[in-house]
């Protein structure tokens, strides 16, 4: 299947066996069981993870809220096969699917929630707003959008200049961002330094 370019979740294809360690030496579990709080209740929600890499956060959606029907979708084979297999070990029944952020194969209005967990920073600024506005259209009106990524909170560390060329956009940026999508009603629910650098936690409607 083609897509347009896209980033490895590691950066670079070989490095892409360390990547769940790292994340999980850096503190993402915690950052994902937050996203995961702030969009309860999911009970028999339908709820998609764009960009979902190697599973993690799709994984820990499916243990926390075993009744929703969760699909995931990600542009990298490698990744996915990786997916995959961790939910055939886990026991876990996921829809998983290879497609782009910016061109989603679900049809609008599809969906009760949506998910966005630290790779928008991947992407350029064109399929950014692409992806906002497909992920608005697959939403069901009330439906939200749970975010996370990388924004400028302080000075960025030096792990995370080593991790990312960049810092990520101010966090009024997302929001703009967000509103131009056609998302009218969005809310910074946590913006934080960590190990990572700056990160931005937001809630679009």
């Amino acid at each position: 299947m083609s897509h347009s370019h896209f980033v490895p979740a590691a950066g670079h294809d070989w490095l892409l066996p360390l990547y769940d360690p790292l994340q999980r030496w850096l503190g993402a579990d915690a950052l994902h069981d937050a996203l995961i709080d702030a969009s309860a209740p999911l009970d028999e929600a339908r709820v998609l993870d764009v960009g979902c890499g190697t599973g993690n956060l799709v994984l820990r959606l499916a243990s926390a809220h075993p009744g929703a029907r969760i699909h995931a979708l990600d542009p990298d084979p490698k990744a996915l096969a990786r997916a995959h297999a961790k939910a055939e070990r886990a026991g876990v029944q996921l829809d998983l699917n290879e497609g782009s952020a910016e061109a989603l194969p679900y049809e609008a209005g599809s969906f009760d929630r949506v998910f966005s967990s630290l790779m928008f920073h991947h992407l350029p600024g064109d399929i950014q707003a692409g992806m906002l506005r497909e992920a608005r259209r697959v939403l069901r009106s009330g439906g939200e959008l749970h975010f996370l990524d990388f924004a400028r909170v302080g000075a960025p560390t030096l792990l995370a200049r080593w991790l990312h060329s960049h810092a990520g956009p101010e966090v009024e940026s997302l929001v703009a961002q967000c509103r131009a999508a056609g998302f009218e009603d969005v809310t910074v629910l946590d913006e934080k330094r960590t190990v990572f650098g700056g990160v931005c936690q937001l809630r679009a409607r």
